[in-house]
């Protein structure tokens, strides 16, 4: 009631003014009818002026941008201009914090894994994401209120979108044919929809991957399994003669031999992706490793190549001797079966500038077309498919050696030319490798 009180005071303050003002008008003219009546006219204009100036003031603030403070003044319009003001404050607190909710859920949109979509009920895009725009091809700013349709022309999508049954998602490749995506759509509002995008191209790769190593593991092993058979029934149908015996059994022995090693190297595999990665702290002499492989080259070549070892007396690297045994020597074994009789194999260690090192095996062997060089590391990937199967390989030895230079950190680096040989290169990172600590007798 403070400002009811106020306005009252004030309105008798001036109707004591203008009373006066009018009694002495009244003297003057000789009348007081006329002075009352003076007065109270005066009176009236004086309020309506004084209400209107005011309120004049309230309306040039309401007009403008409201950034300073209403005007402050006593009574009626002093109250009106301050709860104005508190309320117009009030509105924008709200609108302040509405806005900031919406960023924030925009924002954790925007840090989804997932692209995300919205659009009206005509197919226009309200808003999306950087990820659905990536996925679509689209511009997140400047292809909104498009219509999508005309945009993403994909005949799947187009389909799916207006066809109404969203309970599955819908598959296609997306822009350039580099990606496939997985989309769902789900209504909801008055006739809006959320998209959800999502890039699946390594799942269907892998799925891909895992589909081709199930059959060709079933290949591989059916094959010697079908001439196992083949032999074990020529034994019980016919008799044969010892030399034709032992030949039989020989040849049995050979695909026995062939699916043992393709377990091993499956089982290799296996423990290589389920285990943790190699220790750091446990330190392997590469000179160790050099011999051990070179021993095994030299039996597997029986005397047809020339075996050489260079550097590597005084290194170490951190991390499991059996993996990194398994992977020198399987590249050794490659060598000497792909290099013919009288030919070369190195095996060479050589420091890097930036402290990792390189342990490479080299040959003068028959050499790889650039064209399979990429996909050598891949599972039962065969340049030769025939030769390689005489020469006794699995197809899985240079998966096992990419396997064992990832988990040291490192990775291998395949150089090759057709009749020129062949050079596959471990490099380690400098984390993995040190020179080893030399052991100087003190005499007393």
């Amino acid at each position: 009631m403070g400002w009811w009180l106020a306005r009252t005071l004030g309105a008798l303050l001036v109707v004591g003014a203008v009373a006066l003002v009018g009694a002495i008008s009244g003297a003057a003219l000789g009348s007081t009818v006329i002075g009352m009546v003076i007065a109270g006219a005066l009176g009236v204009i004086a309020l309506v002026v004084r209400d209107s100036l005011r309120g004049q003031s309230l309306m040039n603030w309401l007009r403008g941008p409201q950034t300073s403070q209403a005007p402050r003044d006593t009574g009626f319009w002093g109250e009106l201009a301050y709860r104005v003001e508190r309320a117009l404050r009030s509105r924008e607190l709200s609108i302040r914090q509405e806005q900031q909710r919406l960023e924030q859920f925009l924002s954790a949109i925007e840090a989804s894994p997932n692209g995300v979509m919205l659009l009206d009920a005509g197919d226009q895009i309200e808003w999306c994401n950087h990820l659905a725009a990536e996925h679509f091809g689209l511009d997140p700013e400047r292809d909104r209120r498009q219509r999508v349709t005309n945009l993403v022309r994909t005949p799947a999508f187009v389909a799916h979108l207006q066809g109404g049954r969203y309970d599955e998602p819908v598959v296609f490749a997306g822009p350039l044919g580099r990606t496939t995506l997985s989309v769902t759509v789900r209504a909801y509002g008055e006739g809006q929809r959320l998209v959800l995008t999502q890039d699946i191209t390594e799942r269907e790769r892998t799925e891909a991957m895992r589909r081709d190593f199930v059959a060709n593991v079933s290949h591989e092993i059916r094959t010697p399994l079908t001439v196992l058979a083949g032999f074990v029934e020529t034994l019980q149908a016919l008799v044969l003669t010892e030399v034709e015996r032992q030949r039989v059994l020989m040849l049995m022995q050979q695909q026995t031999d062939r699916m043992q090693a393709l377990v091993g190297d499956l089982l290799t595999l296996a423990k290589l992706e389920g285990s943790p990665r190699p220790p750091t702290d446990r330190w392997i002499a590469v000179a160790d490793l050099m011999q051990q492989a070179q021993r095994d080259g030299v039996s597997l070549s029986a005397g047809r190549h020339h075996i050489e070892r260079s550097g590597g007396d005084d290194a170490e690297i951190a991390g499991s001797d059996g993996e990194l045994f398994s992977a020198l020597t399987n590249l050794v074994n490659n060598a000497v079966r792909y290099t013919p009789e009288g030919g070369r194999v190195d095996l060479r260690w050589a420091w890097r500038s930036d402290g990792g090192a390189d342990l490479e095996v080299a040959d003068t062997g028959v050499g790889i077309a650039r064209e399979h060089l990429p996909r050598l590391t891949e599972r039962f990937y065969r340049v030769d498919g025939s030769r390689s199967r005489d020469t006794g390989g699995t197809g899985l030895g240079l998966s096992i050696v990419k396997h064992v230079a990832q988990r040291h950190g490192g990775e291998i680096d395949v150089q090759s030319e057709p009749g020129k040989g062949s050079t596959f290169r471990l490099a380690l990172p400098a984390m993995r490798v040190r020179r080893k600590k030399l052991n100087v007798a003190v005499e007393a």
